[in-house]
């Protein structure tokens, strides 16, 4: 069989499983660990070390193995979870993480790093004298099984021995159980967990020393246990060796049971069994996100198609007439049905991007010699997966700069009365059709006077250009911006804050910022739940249509003559009330053809907004309001500044959508010289 189309769904799901087990140790309490999140971090390494052994990457069975003899340490309590422990797992994750990257992109890694950590796992079992070796075939194998230290102390809530169901197993490894990750010995040990275990091996076909691999498996086992578990829990513990071997778990009869002795004796040839019952979650399944485009691709033209034939029903008469209306408006309400169908399938919770900040923020104040807690909240609020997806990268600065900004020293907050742990929260709520994203701290707060002292340095605004206190604030999304008088790694470039109120813009959002001297800054991003559709308002402009996206339309107005002032070397502005506007002709701006007869003065003119600028748009008519199916341009034709993209009417039409950001960017030199 080729493996190798199963590689995708493997690295997919180990990434996951890394995330949650980075979760897990983030929440291991030094000293008195909880045994369910150890437990958690052990079937996570050991997943991923079963799944590279039966890909045949060496490497990362080889590390994953000596993690999980460690953790395997852990969990039988010969090792003590402490902070230099926990520092060093978390190592681990990154190295697990970058290793399977590198398997994934087939680039080389820095083996050295990768053996020094592995060298650090392995000394520290062996310091505690209890090294484990990896898996191998023998009867040395069978004698630690049978020794209580080899499996560890018992549970102190351990049932009588021979209480509960005596359950027959038995069990034959096929020869490639040991290179597949599999260690029989610690299948026997959590065995001993459920209950008192017997068993005996079957040698006989272990061949002669001169013809021995050391990476086969040549033995078998029958073994008797007595447990009050449920037969299902010890099908759970051979999980993992499930293809890789033959097994059988009988219940005994009473009679049977009580008389039963393991004596060792030569298993018969088992018929392949079939394959145990998993725990896993059956209600759901992996998608590519590739099906989902072409699935909401195949919703769009139904929507195109049912406005398209909207536009013949006017024109038929009588019954027939009638009844293909009445045939639109249900095929109508079905399409909009499955419409939000797909659309809530591109839907994910806020809490995938939440998952990355606990680690980033115990490192980063770990640095800084800072205590800050991280407070999630919302996770639960879902958004569109290409919007999510975009969004990283933006509160990752935010985040940074809380910490780095706005958190204060444990001294300075002793003096302030604060407590001496800062706190930076992330919250998350839906409003409406939009989704807001606040990222707050309870610091300092943003200095007013030295932004503006800054600003004014730097020759990002006049000497004497006066700003309230939220234009103040906005200061900091400049590009080019930094109150840091010296850059290290972790800010003071000025390359952060605007890159983020860019990539918002990008999005179809907003941000704003609200922050209050010695109480904290908070920041709100606003985001559109999806970028697959959206709420546009049709215009006309010449002899084309136009979208205006609905979240960017501030005030429509009907055009009079002593509106629009022209400025000598600057064009048209706007007075709108109480401030100039410039004006934007898209005629001339995208060379439209003209309505025969219009003139300049007749139309309407939308004040629209965009990165945070007015403006006003001049546009011939309004045609109305409708949901359209955003097409990318940028894949068939190139990226075209101004445009965000292209829908279909329901005439058969093509209208491109407005990019209010692009706009605002292509004209900048204008807005800012009508503000002067």
């Amino acid at each position: 069989m080729d493996l190798s189309q199963f590689h995708d769904a493997f690295y997919e799901e180990s990434a996951e499983a890394i995330a949650q087990m980075e979760q897990a140790l983030l929440r291991l309490d030094v000293g008195t660990p909880d045994p369910e999140l150890i437990n958690t971090i052990f079937r996570v390494a050991h997943s991923i070390k079963g799944g590279a052994a039966t890909f045949g990457f060496g490497d990362i069975t080889s590390f994953t193995h000596s993690l999980e003899t460690l953790l395997d340490e852990l969990r039988g309590g010969r090792l003590r979870v402490t902070r230099a422990l926990s520092d060093l797992l978390l190592r681990s994750v990154d190295v697990m993480r970058e290793m399977l990257r590198a398997q994934q992109a087939s680039q080389p890694l820095d083996a050295q790093r990768v053996a020094d950590l592995q060298f650090d796992l392995e000394l520290l079992v062996a310091q505690r004298g209890t090294a484990a070796s990896p898996p191998a075939a023998g009867e040395a194998a069978m004698a630690s099984a049978r020794a209580p230290s080899a499996a560890g102390p018992a549970p102190a809530t351990r049932a009588d021995p021979r209480r509960g169901t005596c359950y027959q197993i038995n069990f034959r490894p096929f020869l490639h159980l040991l290179a597949r990750g599999n260690d029989p010995l610690r299948l026997f040990r959590e065995l001993r967990e459920l209950g008192e275990l017997e068993l005996s091996a079957d040698i006989s076909a272990l061949p002669g020393l001169a013809d021995l691999d050391p990476e086969s498996c040549y033995l078998a086992w029958s073994l008797r246990l007595w447990s009050e578990s449920p037969r299902q829990s010890i099908i759970e513990v051979f999980d993992w060796a499930e293809g890789d071997c033959q097994l059988e778990v009988l219940a005994l009869e009473a009679a049977a049971a009580s008389t039963a002795v393991c004596a060792p004796r030569v298993l018969p040839a088992l018929p392949a069994p079939a394959a145990p019952a998993k725990a896993a979650d059956a209600s759901s399944i992996r998608v590519g996100i590739d099906k989902i485009e072409e699935l909401m691709n195949s919703v769009g033209e139904l929507v195109i198609t049912r406005s398209m034939l909207g536009q013949f029903a006017p024109l038929i008469d009588g019954p027939l007439g009638e009844r293909l209306r009445a045939g639109l408006a249900q095929l109508e309400r079905n399409v909009r049905g499955l419409q939000e169908s797909v659309m809530r399938v591109r839907m994910v919770p806020v809490s995938f991007v939440f998952s990355r900040f606990p680690r980033m923020v115990r490192d980063l104040a770990q640095r800084l010699g800072k205590p800050v807690e991280l407070r999630l909240s919302g996770g639960e609020t879902e958004l569109d997966k290409t919007v999510l997806e975009k969004i990283g990268d933006p509160l990752m600065h935010l985040v940074r700069n809380c910490i780095d900004h706005g958190i204060e020293s444990p001294q300075q907050r002793a003096e302030s009365g604060k407590p001496p742990c800062g706190t930076v929260h992330l919250h998350a709520y839906q409003r409406g059709s939009s989704i807001t994203i606040e990222v707050s701290d309870d610091g300092g707060g943003l200095k007013r006077e030295r932004i503006l002292a800054k600003a004014r340095e730097r020759g990002l605004i006049r000497a004497d250009e006066p700003l309230s206190e939220e234009g103040i604030c906005n200061l900091i999304f400049l590009a080019g911006f930094s109150t840091n008088e010296q850059a290290n790694d972790i800010s003071g470039r000025g390359v952060g804050m605007d890159v983020v109120k860019r990539n918002v813009d990008e999005l179809g959002g907003s941000i704003e910022v609200r922050s209050e001297t010695g109480q904290g800054t908070r920041f709100s991003i606003t985001l559109p739940l999806t970028l697959a559709i959206l709420d546009g308002q049709t215009v006309v402009i010449g002899e084309e249509s136009y979208i205006v996206p609905i979240t960017a339309i501030v005030e429509s107005l009907q055009m009079r003559t002593a509106m629009i002032r022209h400025v000598i070397g600057h064009g048209e502005v706007l007075s709108f009330r109480g401030e100039y506007l410039p004006v934007v002709r898209l005629q001339q701006l995208f060379n439209a053809r003209a309505n025969p007869g219009a003139t300049p003065d007749q139309g309407l003119i939308m004040v629209v907004e965009g990165e945070g600028r007015r403006f006003g748009l001049c546009v011939d008519e309004l045609l109305g309001q409708q949901q359209v199916v955003v097409k990318t341009l940028e894949t068939n034709y190139g990226h075209v500044e101004g445009i965000a993209g292209a829908t279909i009417l329901g005439d058969g039409s093509v209208a491109l959508i407005l990019d209010m950001a692009g706009l605002t960017r292509s004209i900048t030199d204008r807005i800012d010289a009508v503000a002067a």
